[in-house]
């Protein structure tokens, strides 16, 4: 039981004995134990100079036992302070390991992940390993997670991971996407949105990236996707770097108090109905007209004259100036 501070099986079985009985001979030893009276010797020193025992000078020497939280307690610290920095030197041996590795075989640098359900098991657990930061550009149908089931993503904020989400405009189009960005920005997800995406893609911790090689099985469609899981290298700082340049030119999306899914500033808009700031924050954010017509519960004629009446209060020609004028009135 005390082999982790050190001590033989014989020393811990005489070590045991002093402490029941306080103080020994080593005839007591011998009397007590199947050792000879030389074993029993040299185990009664070994103990006094480890510093688990004291003697006496007397004839027969008595040896005393030190208390366990005086001997014991400290050299069990130590140990452990020894395995912490045994260990944390074991990781950096590892992460060497890898990196030369890596260098030296392609197949340590990307993986080829074939079927949706591996792409979800894949998707699951880089997220559920994130610890920092977690990156994603979502384009419309899905591939292998609708909208709404990504239960990973909420319990990776719940425990501080940092998530970065851009939105292409058609993505709002699917059933209830709206309302599952509301409840994934309400949880503390930085969204943005954008036009258009060039790829889907997911990063953790910059680390490690998930992307598609070749298009293929939006909405369940029966051809296998096939993706690639690629991991620290040049290709993964591309990729990086595409997500940042898509992001800085994105619109950001908060939630209001009401719910309603608006640009980072509508909340400024005072001048616009409820009704209308909502429907111009998701006409900026690039959400198609059928779209904001099904998440405000309106049919799409009513959609478009709103939008026209707004275009006509900003003395806008088209909708691209109707964003500018209302982002220099402060509506947006």
């Amino acid at each position: 039981m005390l082999e982790a501070v050190g001590l033989s099986p014989e020393q811990e079985s005489v070590y045991r004995l002093l402490v029941a009985f306080g103080r020994a001979t080593v005839d007591d030893v011998i009397e007590r134990t199947a050792m000879t009276r030389a074993q029993g010797g040299r185990v009664l020193d070994a103990l006094t100079a480890m510093g688990l025992a004291t003697r006496t000078d007397g004839t027969p020497r008595l040896f005393r036992a030190v208390p366990p939280d005086v001997a014991l307690l400290p050299r069990i610290k130590n140990n452990a302070d020894a395995l912490h920095v045994a260990q944390m030197e074991a990781a950096r041996l590892v992460e060497t390991y890898r990196e030369t590795a890596r260098r030296h075989d392609a197949g340590q640098l990307l993986e080829v992940i074939t079927g949706a359900q591996a792409l979800r098991q894949h998707l699951k657990r880089i997220q559920a390993d994130s610890r920092q930061e977690m990156l994603w550009l979502c384009k419309a149908q899905y591939v292998a997670m609708p909208s709404g089931t990504n239960t990973e993503e909420y319990e990776a904020l719940a425990r501080g991971v940092s998530y970065r989400v851009l939105y292409e405009k058609d993505f709002f189009a699917d059933e209830g996407a709206v309302e599952n960005v509301v409840a994934g920005v309400r949880a503390g997800e930085n969204a943005r949105a954008v036009p258009q995406l060039p790829l889907r893609l997911a990063i953790a911790d910059r680390s490690v990236a998930i992307f598609p090689l070749v298009p293929g099985g939006p909405n369940g469609n029966p051809e296998e996707p096939t993706t690639a899981l690629v991991r620290d290298s040049n290709l993964l700082s591309a990729l990086v770097a595409l997500f940042e340049s898509y992001w800085e030119n994105a619109v950001p999306l908060t939630v209001a108090d009401t719910g309603v899914l608006e640009t980072a500033d509508s909340s400024t808009s005072g001048s616009l109905s409820p009704t209308d700031r909502e429907l111009l924050s998701l006409l900026v954010a690039g959400v198609a007209d059928k779209a904001i017509a099904s998440h405000l519960s309106l049919s799409r004629r009513t959609v478009q004259r709103r939008i026209q009446s707004l275009m006509e209060r900003a003395g806008a020609g088209t909708r691209m100036q109707l964003a500018w004028q209302a982002a220099r009135r402060g509506w947006l």
